[in-house]
């Protein structure tokens, strides 16, 4: 096995090690994209639809309005800020058996493909 070859298991074992999706909660990949999103946790949110009744509460409107407002305002603000937003709030792509299948078969093609090749 060539020196690439060893580095190519060794990114792609870490890759499957960081993006495996644990029983509760998210995986550390993902935990690492949203802190790299927002190191500090100011980053405004979309807020829930209010609720049956509490659309009818003008303070409630009110609070709701200016965090869509402060949202939107950071939205437009630009690509950059769009990738943040978007990267604070993102899940796994799949559900978790299937994220690990994936991961198990992504891990195995290359490692086949890794080693079947001639030094």
């Amino acid at each position: 096995m060539t020196r690439l070859g060893r580095w190519i298991l060794f990114g792609t074992a870490l890759l499957i090690v960081s993006a495996w999706p644990p029983q509760q909660g998210s995986s550390l990949l993902l935990k690492t994209a949203h802190l790299v999103a927002d190191p500090t946790g100011t980053l405004p949110f979309l807020p829930e639809q209010l609720g049956f009744g509490l659309s009818d509460d003008p303070q409630a409107v009110d609070m709701r309005d200016g965090l869509v407002r402060r949202y939107d305002v950071a939205l437009a603000s630009g690509p950059m800020m769009r990738t943040r937003l978007a990267l604070k709030v993102a899940g796994d792509p799949f559900d978790r058996a299937t994220e690990r299948q994936v991961l198990l078969v992504a891990g195995v093609v290359i490692a086949f493909l890794t080693l079947s090749r001639k030094a």
